[in-house]
């Protein structure tokens, strides 16, 4: 599908929303802060290719209602400009997200599994080590 035909179709999908990278969480703090975002309506966080992302649901303010076309166009953001159609979100086939979390109890468990396994081998080894002292 050419890309004129794809964005005639499109409902400003792209214009809907905005994703930013973030740092890649290493320890529980990081990925509470992550939690933290996920608290935040119409915010999710995803990762793709090894990177972090926020990605926040907000409309742009020139995104037309009536027609779903830039208002802004010829004058468009250089982020906008170099947008293509190559991943856009009318073309078929899925995100290919390593991990995807949509609410605050999704990362929260996330951190449950990911640092409770840590604890428990922790205490192992310092029983252990106690065990060993006497």
């Amino acid at each position: 599908m050419a890309k004129k035909n794809l964005c005639n179709k499109c409902s400003g999908l792209c214009c809907r929303y905005f994703a930013l990278p973030i740092e890649t969480p290493e320890d529980k703090e990081d990925y509470d802060d992550i939690r933290w975002y996920l608290c935040h309506k119409d915010t999710t966080v995803f990762m793709e290719d090894g990177d972090w992302y926020v990605n926040i649901k907000n409309k742009c303010r020139h995104l037309s209602e009536k027609d779903y076309k830039c208002q802004i166009y010829d004058k468009r953001p250089k982020i906008c400009r170099s947008y293509t159609t190559k991943d856009c979100d009318l073309a078929e086939g899925e995100y290919d997200y390593e991990l995807h979390f949509t609410s605050d109890k999704q990362m929260e468990e996330y951190i449950k599994i990911k640092f409770h396994n840590n604890v428990k081998e922790k205490k192992k080894a310092t029983k252990k080590r106690a065990g060993k002292k006497k």
